[in-house]
């Protein structure tokens, strides 16, 4: 009935946009079921080169090395610290640099806005970065890896324009009733912001999840190595010596099943918590992305 009242053009745009969607749908999920598939395929079959999104002789050996490789759990547990303790002073930050911008009435606003915009246009660079972390002595330690990259200009952005979106009357209606500015933000604000705030945190979340060059440049000890720096030892240097058996006759082989669970082994924990926030995620995107 929906199609019967479509014009032609309604149709023809409905039919070439779900078309379009589909193909990108496909082009986003075939890399990633692939790599599910090859990490439960039988390395032969990935040799070969006939695995596709459907595992072929179904096998758990590669999931079995990289659990029982040594350095696993450390790293793991490392990528969650840096994650949790990193999101958490990134919006922190945030939040104090989004709340005031988003006030008219602060004086120096726009030279403000200014100073928050030149990072997105300028970097200071590698090495002074280097340099200031070196100085202040926070190389191998948690600091060095979630200081540098704790805020971030276009997300202030984001968040300074999803506050501006919160009608004044209510933080008129706090005053009156004997909200100081920090209560007014904290018992107010921040409670109505939570869809921004997820979207925001969960950015931030996935960045830190995914970052391994820092750890390159500031860490040396390997107990405090995230499992991004194991993954890339695996995945890019070829390192599996470790977790392969005399079993298997071709090293290259294992090597191959071994990189793709890893990757799964690596990117689960934020694809597990995704569907948590889903819901949080759109509102935060689209509210937070429009100036009412």
């Amino acid at each position: 009935m929906a199609f019967q009242r479509m014009t032609l053009g309604g149709l023809a745009f409905a039919i070439i946009n779900t078309a379009v969607l589909g193909l990108v749908m496909v082009m986003t999920l075939y890399p990633f079921l692939y790599v599910v598939s090859a990490s439960l395929s039988d390395q032969l079959f990935i040799q070969q080169g006939r695995v596709g999104i459907i595992p072929m002789g179904f096998q758990l050996e590669a999931y079995r090395r990289v659990l029982e490789f040594p350095m696993l759990g450390r790293s793991y547990l490392n990528t969650v610290t840096y994650t949790a303790v990193g999101t958490a002073i990134s919006l922190a930050l945030t939040i104090c640099a989004a709340y005031p911008l988003s006030r008219r009435e602060l004086p120096g606003r726009k030279l403000l806005t200014g100073i928050v915009l030149l990072p997105m246009l300028f970097s200071g660079g590698l090495i002074p970065t280097f340099l200031v972390v070196n100085a202040l002595g926070m190389r191998d330690s948690i600091w060095a890896i979630v200081i540098p990259a704790a805020i971030t200009s276009f997300y202030v952005f984001i968040q300074r324009t999803f506050f501006e979106q919160i009608p004044v009357e209510v933080e008129d209606a706090a005053k009156i009733d004997g909200c100081s500015m920090v209560q007014t933000l904290i018992k107010i604000i921040l409670p109505l912001s939570v869809p921004s705030l997820v979207t925001i945190g969960l950015f931030y979340a996935v960045n830190q999840w995914n970052s391994f060059f820092p750890a390159m440049i500031y860490l040396n000890d390997e107990n405090l190595f995230p499992v991004q720096i194991l993954l890339r030892s695996i995945v890019i240097q070829n390192q599996t010596d470790q977790v392969m058996v005399d079993v298997f006759d071709d090293k290259n082989l294992i090597s191959e099943s071994i990189k793709y669970s890893t990757l799964v082994v690596a990117t689960l924990p934020i694809l597990i918590i995704y569907p948590f926030i889903q819901k949080y995620f759109v509102q935060g995107s689209m509210m937070g992305s429009i100036k009412g």
